[in-house]
């Protein structure tokens, strides 16, 4: 999961709109935000269960090369 994707998830459940377990709902929403890559990443199924770890825990699996900013201090 990336930085960007944590952010847009963050971004629709501001919103409100939906509740975050409602995955169709969650993509309209982003949708209609003009938040694509969410959309996108929804879509896989690999995806959708590190959205539900990051729902129910708040732990996001970071890619490597975010990880590795982080660890520079780069973020």
């Amino acid at each position: 999961m990336t930085r960007q994707i944590k952010e847009q998830i963050l971004a629709v459940r501001d919103d409100g709109r939906t509740n975050m377990l409602d995955i169709n709902g969650v993509q309209w929403v982003a949708n209609d935000l003009g938040l694509y890559e969410l959309v996108v990443y929804l879509i896989d199924e690999q995806s959708r269960k590190e959205y539900w770890h990051f729902i129910m825990t708040g732990e996001a699996p970071m890619e490597d090369e975010e990880v590795a900013e982080d660890e520079d201090g780069l973020s």
